[in-house]
């Protein structure tokens, strides 16, 4: 017999347990029309940016809330950093390597002897010295040090080819579309290029996957050698956002970059700029994006990971009902104002559900609604692992399962 398509929709506003879903994806426009939004909460156009390519994120959900030529491959600069900051986090993470090593400082990471170094981000390092990951990784972060980059491949991976391999394997780790590394400092090189969404997506990495590593990111200064730098984010130190990172960069080619992250209760954006026009310019611009999206949007988290949404009957299974929910915290981004306003209904794939099933098994689809119209959706999976019934029971629930399909 053909299994039939079978929906349950709930009244659930959620109240208890409810998160933000995004509205809209918005687009490169970034205007979200009164058909999309309750009257009382219609959101503005995004600023206008000066700047060749942007994105703003909200990293718990994704969501994508403002965005312009995000795709365009762009020369990164020193916003390469971040994915050798993340590669260096995931090589402590694993225990490969130890915040406590030390460094032996080879001819290639000195300055002095590498030409391509002139007039760039240093540490200003000195072949032969032993100098610690710790510190190496602080100027890598803080002081943007090129010739730490270096030394740290070194140490990672034997050579910094070695390491950028690493890099661009992380790059395809993570469905990086428009990005590939030349080099682990990113100074310009043919070949290498990223995009404002890669960006966004490699500093969600970074805040997700390697915590302890991106504590460092809000740093605002760094002492080496008696050389006092100040991290080059200037958002750090606006006391209107709560700026903890990212990275900042810049060469002829490439404009004035920055990747930015900051907080506001439970929510964190992450915005991009690249091709900005001035150094002052590039924080000026982010801090519109930010300010922007925190003033219009929330971000909550209605359905977590263990807990019931729903239940349906099982059949043929030890138990006679399945506990049904997400494998993961459903963080949802909507317009400030309308958490009150959000639904919840489900779908099941098939009208029957028959064990055995397994824990985190999907078997259908949640919808989060407003305004009537579905905004998000996440798999509803099973909660606990039911096994197939005895003998008897499963044959007592052929029985009770013709008579449902019989009379419904």
């Amino acid at each position: 017999m053909k299994q039939t398509l079978s929906s349950k929709t709930f009244s659930h506003t959620l109240l208890k347990s409810l998160t933000l879903g995004a509205l809209i994806a918005l687009g490169s426009t970034s205007v979200v029309s009164a058909d999309d939004v309750n009257l009382t909460t219609i959101i503005p156009a995004v600023p206008q940016i000066d700047a060749e390519a942007y994105i703003l994120i909200d990293y718990n959900s994704g969501k994508v809330l403002a965005e312009m030529n995000a795709d365009a491959r762009r020369d990164p600069a020193s916003l390469t950093k971040m994915m050798t900051s993340y590669v260096i986090g995931q090589s402590i993470k694993a225990g490969k390597i130890s915040l406590n090593d030390n460094v032996n400082i080879s001819k290639e990471a000195w300055a002095t002897g590498n030409p391509v170094f002139k007039g760039s981000s240093l540490m200003f390092l000195q072949p032969g010295m032993q100098v610690k990951v710790s510190d190496l990784n602080r100027g890598i972060i803080i002081q943007s040090g090129n010739d730490a980059c270096v030394a740290m491949a070194e140490h990672v991976a034997g050579s910094q080819d070695a390491f950028v391999n690493i890099m661009n394997n992380y790059v395809n780790a993570l469905g990086l579309k428009n990005t590939h590394f030349q080099t682990a400092h990113g100074l310009d090189a043919e070949g290498q290029y990223s995009s404002a969404r890669d960006m966004a997506l490699i500093g969600q990495a970074l805040i997700r996957d390697v915590p302890e590593e991106y504590l460092v990111y809000k740093e605002k200064e760094y002492y080496f050698n008696n050389i006092k730098q100040p991290n080059r984010n200037g958002l750090l130190w606006d006391t209107s956002l709560n700026v903890d990172g990212i990275k900042t960069g810049h060469t002829s080619a490439a404009g004035y970059n920055l990747v930015a992250s900051a907080t506001e209760g439970n929510m964190r954006l992450i915005s991009v700029v690249m091709g900005g026009r001035t150094f002052k310019g590039r924080e000026a611009e982010s801090k519109k994006l930010l300010t922007w999206g925190f003033r219009f949007f929330e971000t909550v988290t209605p359905l977590q990971v263990g807990k019931e949404f729903a239940s349906e009957p099982v059949w043929f299974g030890d138990t006679d009902r399945v506990q049904l929910g997400v494998d993961q915290n459903a963080s949802l981004t909507i317009p400030r104002g309308r958490l009150n306003d959000l639904k919840a209904s489900y779908t099941l794939t098939n009208s029957e559900i028959n064990a055995p099933l397994v824990k985190g098994q999907a078997v259908g689809t949640i919808n989060f609604q407003l305004d009537g119209k579905t905004i998000e959706q996440r798999p509803l999976v099973v909660l606990n692992e039911v096994k197939e019934g005895g003998f008897f029971s499963r044959m007592v629930d052929h029985i009770k399962l013709m008579f449902h399909r019989w009379f419904g």
